[in-house]
């Protein structure tokens, strides 16, 4: 059974929450957990519990680098690396929400996933090279890095004068983005915000965004699922079901 704080006033034992730990300061894998009431807000009524806990990391995440820091705005254009990924599958929906147009790269059994979840375009990285078919967007959201085929870095070249590389698994070269004259920004979504959370949960209940949980595994089996993860072609999460 869960407890609140002597000066928690929104919420009760009982209640059905989410929220998103910090990393670096709470454990992952627990029955229990402690977490400030501002991190915090109610589960979306829609979603059981399992499809609640994919939410918060990466629908924040999305969120912040996004809309926060990438000031992403209706009649622009982002290019959204690993689109179907946990962060990429909430990234592409918020964007269409914000009226921006999507362009998603994945593999080729991603492709109509991402067309379903609204992106206008896609690319197959694997038989196509991203900067030969895209030019001039104004943001690429940056989830995969210059790992195995220099993503990043190739990505500079299609972002007009003025628009914004955000990244949040590799600092973006602050030469690179002076000479592309655009900004570069690495992102680290740690702390969690439970307002944006609850707009998030919010548009959930609407029918405007959606997780996507590809496997559920035991706790018992968490060395599996990090197996799985580490695979890095999983489309939307998975999910641990810590306790019965």
């Amino acid at each position: 059974m869960g407890e609140i704080g002597s000066d928690v006033r929104d919420f009760s034992v009982g209640d059905a929450v989410y929220a998103r730990s910090h990393p670096s300061k709470n454990g992952a894998y627990a029955t229990y957990i402690s977490l400030p009431a501002s991190a915090v807000t109610a589960k979306p009524h829609s979603l059981d519990h399992i499809h609640a806990a994919a939410v918060p990391h990466a629908a924040y995440s999305a969120w912040f680098t996004l809309i926060d820091t990438a000031n992403l705005s209706a009649g622009q254009t982002v290019l959204i690396h690993a689109a179907a990924g946990g962060v990429g599958t909430f990234a592409v929906q918020l964007a269409k929400y914000h009226g921006a147009r999507v362009i998603g790269t994945a593999s080729a059994q991603n492709l109509d996933y991402l067309l379903d979840l609204g992106a206008d375009e896609v690319i197959d990285y694997n038989s196509t090279r991203f900067e030969g078919a895209v030019k001039d967007v104004d943001v690429v959201l940056d989830l995969v890095g210059d790992i195995g085929d220099n993503t990043q870095s190739r990505s500079w070249d299609v972002i007009k004068p003025g628009g914004v590389l955000a990244s949040l698994v590799q600092f973006p070269s602050p030469e690179a983005a002076a000479e592309h004259k655009v900004q570069g920004a690495f992102v680290s979504a740690d702390a969690c915000n439970g307002e944006i959370l609850a707009k998030i949960g919010a548009m959930i209940d609407a029918g405007q965004l959606s997780p996507t949980v590809s496997s559920t595994f035991p706790l018992s089996e968490i060395k599996q699922a990090h197996a799985l993860s580490e695979k890095r072609h999983l489309r939307g999460k998975i999910a641990i079901k810590v306790d019965d």
